[in-house]
């Protein structure tokens, strides 16, 4: 197994800095305010032949009240899921008080520590280094994570050990169905979450954007691979007055982008608003398979619930191809389900089509409901064949196919969903004019051959 290191420390000392330093990436949120980091966030890097797990985490405060708890509860699970730990300080502001404590714990879990003093350019890095030594957990060593400086020495000793990955074995891991979860601020994203791995892996807490990087967590169930993206919470662009919180909603689309399938989730509770419509248009845009869940089902009466299904029936029409399941993440019902529809979703967006049975279906869908006319001129739909996947694009061959009326679209699409059965993914149509092999040929005649066209027309006249 890959060797898993975590970095930790008390807030805004560079540790997410640091994470991207050592994936070469830039998952990990970066602003200079602390507590910006609260979930665990995995990534993956290497050092010539040496491959690793890294562990971002949230700060450990000097308090233990609400969020900061749960920050330091995630942070002590990632130290426990760890082989070696990064104990990352700053070299400007010295030793305190939640150093002191950090340290401590550290000294419990009788595992590798390495001390690393960050931010420490632009002064005496002998005079940084000084105070650290009274943590008593190892010699600490200088670095300067923003600009990369010390991070491959430092690197070279952590990975002196670690097992080198064989050629064959350099490929990239399939990580399975990639499910975003996706929704407005505290509807339950992440108590799903939590209720879909079975285990407290992202903070649940009673305040709207507690989420606020893209959490990416594998997963195995019943033999299928998948990877859950917990998402923050997005909301409408006046609202967000945070900078963090912008580049929250940047991963969040992001997520969506990358996503196989996107698992939106609606408050029962709340109205749909105009933010879900907006979200679920850039989902439907990007081509990505959908399920929708309706939470916090549980405890709505009768009246309640028939007034959200004639609601949803209203407004969500335009995504009709979505199959829609009322959950309950807090409880556990109806969870279970969700993957079942995953997959059905996932597998509708892989299929694999051929040209004979695409045109066969145009064919009999012409026959039921022929194209109108155009200016006088009948619209010819000649062949269909298959031009991708995820989303499922079909490619139709005819003439005059730039006059196709959207209303004819909408039929040939609801015919082909019906028929090829794809259930939870969005289905394109690409049309394409074939060129008319003897327009023109007239004008390639010789004169004779002109002068005996003419003839013949006049023969024909006179005849008549």
């Amino acid at each position: 197994m890959l060797p898993v290191l975590a970095i930790v420390g008390r807030p805004n000392v560079g540790k997410s800095t640091l994470f991207n330093r050592l994936t070469k990436s830039r998952d990990a949120l970066v602003v200079n305010l602390p507590g910006v980091t609260r979930d665990r966030q995995y990534g993956q890097g290497k050092l010539g032949p040496k491959p690793y797990i890294v562990i971002d985490t949230g700060g450990i405060g000097e308090g233990e009240e609400g969020i900061d708890s749960a920050m330091s509860s995630q942070s002590r699970l990632a130290m426990q899921e760890a082989d070696v730990i990064l104990f990352v300080v700053d070299g400007r502001g010295g030793v305190t008080a939640a150093d002191e404590q950090i340290a401590n714990f550290l000294r419990q879990l009788n595992k590798p520590v390495y001390v690393v003093v960050n931010k420490t350019d632009g002064i005496d890095p002998d005079v940084a280094l000084s105070d650290f030594y009274s943590l008593g957990i190892g010699e600490p060593i200088p670095i300067a994570a923003a600009h990369g400086r010390g991070v491959t020495t430092l690197m070279e000793d952590v990975c002196e050990g670690f097992p080198e990955q064989f050629e064959d074995e350099d490929e990239e891991e399939d990580k399975g169905i990639k499910v975003a979860i996706i929704g407005k601020p505290n509807v339950g994203k992440s108590t799903l979450v939590n209720r879909m791995l079975g285990e407290e892996r992202v903070i649940v807490y009673d305040q709207a954007g507690t989420t606020r990087d893209s959490i990416e967590i594998p997963l195995e169930r019943n033999g299928e691979l998948y990877t859950i993206i917990d998402t923050a919470g997005i909301r409408r662009r006046g609202k967000i007055s945070e900078t963090v919180e912008k580049f929250s909603v940047v991963k969040a689309l992001q997520a969506i982008d990358t996503a196989n399938v996107v698992l939106y989730v609606i408050d029962a509770r709340e109205n749909i608003s105009d933010q879900d419509l907006s979200l679920l248009g850039f989902i439907l845009d990007a081509g990505r398979s959908l399920v929708i869940a309706i939470n916090k089902w549980d405890g709505l009466n009768e009246e309640a619930r028939a007034d959200i299904k004639e609601e949803v029936d209203r407004r969500l029409s335009f995504v009709s191809f979505a199959k829609l399941h009322y959950i309950s993440a807090l409880h556990g019902s109806g969870v279970g389900d969700l993957f079942d529809f995953v997959n059905e979703a996932y597998d509708a967006a892989m299929q694999d089509l051929s040209t004979s049975v695409l045109t066969k279906l145009l064919e009999t869908a012409l026959v039921e409901n022929p194209p109108p006319l155009v200016s006088g001129k009948r619209i010819k739909l000649r062949y269909a064949n298959p031009g991708g996947h995820n989303p499922p694009i079909i490619v139709i061959h005819g003439n005059l196919t730039d006059k196709v009326p959207n209303s004819y679209k909408r039929y040939l699409v609801n015919y082909y969903r019906k028929a090829l059965k794809m259930v939870g993914t969005p289905l394109r149509l690409l049309f394409r004019t074939g060129d008319n092999p003897f327009e023109g040929r007239r004008n390639k005649l010789t004169p004779r051959q002109e002068h005996k066209r003419k003839r013949a027309k006049k023969i024909f006249k006179r005849k008549k």
